[in-house]
């Protein structure tokens, strides 16, 4: 016997660095992490009392496969709130984590054999579950001169029909935009050749240019679903709940039922102690709570450009949004995966090689997380440029 074709796929390397800084630290080694996606911060408090609440007298039985309706309609205010967008809370089914979104997704709106395009570099697990499913990814290669975001003359381009197209902004690992001009395009462009558009936006909310595109920083498709795009996201990013497992996914007509039928199947609901307390999230204190995260992220991400120079590396994405800086380490000689264990080895310091998110020309690349606190942050770079001085 052997395992199936369709679960060859690359592990996730951040994940094997988290375990390898992890055991450094389990053996008294000190060690910086600036290598996950994770914000430092945790959920709001009225989340956490809200949980605390739950456990000594609430019910966390089964709910229903797309989430309870109290925090389906919370999530539909948030759209009225940050978009000023009408949603109807049947079009929003809440999701195990973004992760499970993108698989429920995927699902319902990809068949086997189908191509999905997507950008290069990227979140890695897009192309992997992707492929796991039997779809064909196809990469647009993405690079300075489009603000490493596809666009609509690349899908132009392509030689062959795409069923799907997954964009991201502000996006993993690059920290950048697509601003609202170029996605009415890829909507608009979607919608003409059939293409279902999936758009990831779990970082909506953390970006960096006051006013842009609203309270959230960058343009949501949610408000042109009878275009038929999808929205994933998620409390794990604005809102510090990762561990919470808590995502959501906004919906076209003809997918709603078809996501309920998967969700029932596959998990039979998200957690029920997540989902009840999420709901506090979209009160007052909540947002207040998330925005004083984001304060602390603009902190980091100025410790993190103004030391640039210091660092030497080539060139760098422009960190619009999230909290990414995607560097060009090539200078110092070294192999991105050679650089980041050699910085955890050698400075006590975790970063993520750019092959994680670029297989073809990620190995000169590293991503950054500055999401830590900014005293964790400005230690880890001040130990970064003095081992790169010694190289």
């Amino acid at each position: 016997m052997k395992a199936s074709t369709r679960s060859l796929v690359p592990p996730f390397t951040v994940m094997k660095i988290l375990a390898a800084a992890n055991a450094r630290r389990a053996a008294g080694q000190p060690v910086l992490s600036l290598c996950a996606g994770e914000p430092s911060g945790g959920a709001p408090e009225g989340v956490r009392r809200r949980a605390r609440e739950l456990l000594g007298s609430g019910d966390l039985g089964y709910t229903e496969a797309v989430g309870v309706p109290a925090l389906r309609a919370a999530i539909a205010g948030h759209y009225r709130r940050w978009y000023g967008v009408d949603l109807d809370p049947r079009s929003v089914a809440v999701t195990t984590g973004s992760s499970g979104g993108f698989l429920l997704a995927f699902l319902a709106a990809f068949d086997a054999g189908d191509r999905v395009a997507l950008a290069r570099p990227g979140y890695p697990a897009y192309r992997n579950i992707l492929r796991s499913l039997g779809c064909e990814v196809v990469e647009l290669p993405c690079g300075p001169r489009t603000r490493y975001q596809p666009t609509v003359e690349q899908l132009d381009r392509l030689e062959a029909p795409i069923a799907g197209l997954v964009v991201a902004g502000p996006a993993n690992p690059t920290g950048t935009l697509i601003d609202p001009a170029t996605m009415d395009a890829l909507v608009s462009w979607c919608a003409e050749h059939d293409v279902r558009l999936v758009s990831d936006e779990i970082y909506h909310g953390i970006t960096y240019a006051p006013g842009a595109a609203g309270a959230a920083g960058a343009p949501t498709v949610a408000g042109a679903l009878d275009r038929g795009p999808v929205v994933v996201s998620s409390f794990s990013k604005y809102w510090a709940m990762t561990g919470w497992r808590l995502g959501w996914l906004v919906l076209p007509d003809d997918l709603v039922d078809p996501v309920d039928a998967l969700a029932g199947n596959l998990a039979l609901c998200p957690p029920a102690l997540a989902q009840h307390a999420a709901v506090a999230a979209f009160d007052e204190d909540g947002y207040a709570a998330a925005a004083a995260n984001v304060a602390r992220y603009t902190r980091s991400r100025r410790l993190v450009l103004d030391r640039l120079p210091d660092l030497g590396w080539a060139r760098a994405a422009p960190a619009d949004g999230a909290f990414y800086l995607y560097g060009d380490v090539s200078p110092t000689g070294l192999d991105a995966v050679t650089w980041c264990e050699r910085a955890l080895d050698e400075a006590g310091v975790a970063l993520t090689p750019g092959t994680d998110f670029d297989g073809v020309d990620g190995h000169g690349w590293v991503r950054l997380s500055f999401a830590a606190d900014p005293a964790v942050v400005a230690e880890a770079l001040d130990r970064v440029v003095a081992w790169q001085r010694r190289l």
